[in-house]
């Protein structure tokens, strides 16, 4: 599959694209709207930032006890019911005298039904696409997250401008209920991936397997932690310009759609696999200067430039389909989703706490500052594994794996929108 033009020409692509996104959309209008709402009833930046990225925070109980359902759930039946309890969910948080205490029971609720979101939602995409097809497909996606979360955010500003945060909040409702209703009219029923019943031991076997290879694991905290650490940079845009946040999240968006389209488009698949550490820290240096309290245009370009970086995710979810066995795509993918937002959540919650005690704007340079640090561990332990590798003595030639270096098949199968 070698242009955009062959993706939308592959049946059910195209109302799969169109219910994410309205997903995407649903969840930047209402959880712009639901931060601001939060930080006018309570001024604190900290949970500003945990309403907006506190269903990530429940990620971490889906991935230890619902994952493997991921790939033993009739994919769309999951979503679509994913898709109405998230409708649902916003219409609550919209009921005017709802304490501030059930807005983050929702929340949480809410990020613990999303937890299997990630794995369904890029496993089937890995069923609708052909093998060569992933890649590209994977970074349209993200492309139209980018446009999306732009349109969005922009949106969700200007009506906050003019209509008051549960009205946007029943907006997204809608949006919800209609992703959920594209999914149910423009996709066939498909039987789940793999068999048996979704449970906790099979969610924490699998989990052990697919952590068991150090390969794996670097990639898995390459996928996690530096991204997680920027997004709480992003977590304290209301906090730190409350009337431009919205112009934040958008340059933001507008920035990772650059760079998804660089990497998943125009970048040789010969020189993707070195891109991924440069990325990593581009996404987290620009931040290193809202220390200086840029003020607007200034602070939404150096957001756009950061978030060019996180075309590194393209090129590392490559590598951990090259190394995940056929059967595992969707919990692999899962895995990777479930633990990337929960760090986002961790991150925005870390983020809010440092910028209660100083000021927003260091809490992103402190923020930044760790997620580069972090990168610069990775890249050193996967260069002195390389290393060790190549200095272990052999018998002779290794043959070359037709796949992966894993004794399993493969097949390669979420910035998740947030």
């Amino acid at each position: 599959m070698r242009s955009y033009r062959d993706l939308f020409r592959t049946p059910e692509f195209t109302p799969f694209f169109l219910s994410s996104a309205g997903l995407t959309v649903a969840q930047t209008i209402g959880g712009l709207a639901l931060g601001t709402l939060v930080y006018r009833a309570t001024d604190s930046p900290l949970l500003s930032a945990v309403s907006m990225f506190g269903p990530q925070l429940a990620q971490v109980l889906g991935a230890t006890f619902l994952l493997s359902g991921a790939d033993r759930l009739p994919p769309r039946s999951t979503l679509t019911g994913i898709g109405l309890s998230f409708a649902a969910g916003s219409a609550l948080l919209a009921l005017p005298g709802l304490p501030v205490w059930g807005v983050f029971a929702v929340v949480l609720l809410q990020g613990l039904v999303a937890s299997l979101g990630g794995g369904v939602r890029w496993g089937l995409l890995n069923e609708i696409l052909s093998k060569d097809g992933y890649l590209l497909g994977r970074s349209v996606f993200n492309m139209l997250s980018g446009l999306m979360q732009i349109t969005g955010y922009a949106t969700g500003g200007a009506l906050l401008a003019v209509l008051s945060p549960r009205a946007c909040l029943l907006l997204s409702a809608a949006l919800y209920a209609g992703s959920a209703l594209a999914v149910r009219l423009g996709l066939t029923a498909r039987p789940p991936r793999a068999s048996g019943r979704p449970s906790a031991a099979a969610t924490w076997r699998t989990n052990r397997l697919l952590w068991s290879s150090s390969p794996r694991r670097l990639t898995y905290l390459g996928l996690w932690l530096p991204n997680g650490l920027v997004v709480g940079c992003e977590s304290l845009y209301v906090s730190y310009d409350p009337g431009a946040a919205g112009a934040l999240f958008a340059a933001a968006a507008l920035g990772m759609f650059a760079g998804d389209v660089t990497v998943g488009r125009l970048v040789p698949a010969a020189l993707r696999p070195s891109l991924a550490s440069p990325l990593l820290l581009l996404l987290a240096a620009p931040y290193l200067l809202f220390a200086l309290h840029p003020a607007l245009p200034w602070s939404a370009l150096l957001a756009a430039l950061a978030s060019v970086g996180f075309g590194a995710s393209l090129v590392q979810q490559e590598r951990l389909m090259t190394l995940t066995p056929d059967e595992l795509s969707g919990h692999a993918l899962g895995l990777h989703s479930s633990g990337m937002l929960t760090m986002q959540g961790v991150a925005a919650a870390l983020a809010g706490s440092v910028a209660q005690l100083t000021s927003p704007a260091v809490a992103m340079t402190v923020m930044a500052a760790a997620s580069a640090a972090v990168t610069l561990v990775l890249a050193t332990a996967r260069g002195s594994r390389s290393a060790g590798r190549a200095a272990e003595p052999g018998p002779g030639p290794v043959p070359q794996p037709t796949s992966a270096p894993e004794s399993v098949p493969v097949r390669r199968s979420e910035r998740e929108p947030s």
